[in-house]
């Protein structure tokens, strides 16, 4: 008994020498201590530790891409309707008096003095054709541009001509919107007057199927994309912008959702639920801090930011490749003015929150394990005297 309780007494001396160098690596943990992620240390992904502050925050604000009207930065209202090869035109002539190219003199004086050509289909050279004006350029000009030509080339053979091109049938310039949507659909651009946004061209077919805050809506323009929340479109005006002719809506639905590790009330995946959150609000929704286990000075946020914008909050980026830089974002909240910073800090889509234990919890595990090493000695040392018993016990039996 007096070896076995030697030997613990040895164990336990040990364990405490360990524990007074590595404490962390002896007992479980949910993640890195707060001392770790304050090291700016890994083994495996080099980060930049930043701590939030006002100048921060106002970086980062300042850096939020802009959406559509980032990407498209034309302003002005849809583009003028081109004709194009395909388009069906009607093309009416008018004459100042009968006796000319196109109202015979038999005629004689009636209201409108006018013929209407048979439509035709803007041809794969993009041209029309007028009697006596002959073949018209028209794929890529206004109707009132082939007016002009026409009236110009038989100016001198009419009596005062006219000339109206209508679009008796619209195959080109048209814009597709499909994906999430209720009824998707590919539909003219307008001729004149409408002034469709993307909002406008989304309800042309039919609105979003889902709700708006996990709806997004991809514009591709010109070879160009841009993709922006569809809450986006409603609360910030600017980039609900004008359609043009050839623009593609796609409209699709992907949930935000963030990660919560460690001393938290709940750890695992959570929805946003909204346009947008805030770290606070994230945090909250994650059941809070725990109240016997976290330490509230060692809350971080992990994501990865545009170089540009590392750069913009202090990091030096020399040591990183790639155009995206790991950092961990650092706030306390055992500062009262933590939580006033945290619903300033807007999160992004899987960004992981992890707050770490505060240094009692390790001592605490320790004593834990060292009280289970003793309990588990002391029984050790029972059971020999126990076998002893029980062979003593059969034999007298026998």
């Amino acid at each position: 008994m007096m070896c076995v309780m030697s030997r613990l007494g040895r164990s336990v001396a040990a364990l405490m020498a360990l524990a007074g160098l590595s404490a962390c690596s002896l007992v479980p943990s949910d993640g890195p201590s707060g001392v770790d992620v304050a090291a700016e240390h890994s083994a495996t992904v080099p980060y930049a530790l930043v701590k939030l502050d006002s100048a921060v925050l106002d970086a980062l604000a300042s850096s939020e891409p802009n959406g559509l009207a980032g990407a498209f930065t034309d302003r002005r209202g849809p583009s003028a309707f081109k004709l194009g090869i395909g388009d069906v035109v009607t093309v009416t002539v008018f004459e100042a008096s009968s006796g000319g190219l196109f109202i015979p003199a038999e005629a004689g004086i009636r209201p409108g003095n006018f013929v209407t050509l048979p439509n035709q289909t803007v041809d794969n050279d993009g041209n029309i054709s007028v009697p006596f004006a002959g073949r018209i350029q028209a794929a890529g000009r206004s109707n009132v541009q082939v007016q002009n030509e026409i009236v110009n080339k038989i100016k001198n053979r009419a009596i005062d001509p006219q000339v109206v091109v209508t679009l008796a049938q619209q195959n080109t310039s048209l814009v597709s919107v499909n994906g999430e949507v209720n009824t998707p659909l590919r539909f003219a651009a307008a001729w004149s007057g409408a002034q469709d946004r993307i909002t406008d061209a989304i309800v042309r077919a039919g609105g979003i199927k889902g709700q708006g805050f996990e709806t997004w809506v991809m514009l591709e323009r010109n070879g160009r994309r841009a993709t922006v929340p569809f809450e986006n479109l409603v609360m910030t005006p600017s980039n609900n912008i004008f359609v043009q002719p050839g623009d593609r809506i796609y409209v699709y639905r992907e949930q935000q959702k963030f990660l919560a590790f460690g001393a938290q009330g709940q750890q695992g995946e959570f929805p946003f639920d909204a346009w947008r959150i805030n770290l606070a609000e994230a945090v909250g929704k994650a059941g809070g801090l725990l109240d016997v286990q976290a330490d509230p000075g060692s809350v971080f946020v992990y994501r990865r930011e545009p170089r540009e914008v590392a750069q913009k909050i202090g990091v030096d980026v020399k040591g990183f490749e790639g155009p995206l830089i790991p950092v961990v974002f650092s706030i306390s909240f055992k500062d009262p003015g933590g939580y006033f910073l945290a619903t300033r800090f807007q999160m992004r889509n899987q960004d992981v929150v992890y707050v770490a234990n505060a240094p009692s919890v390790q001592v605490d595990k320790f004593l834990v394990m060292l009280n289970l090493g003793a309990s588990t000695a002391a029984n050790v040392a029972i059971v020999p005297q126990y076998i002893t018993g029980t062979i003593a016990t059969i034999k007298n039996l026998h």
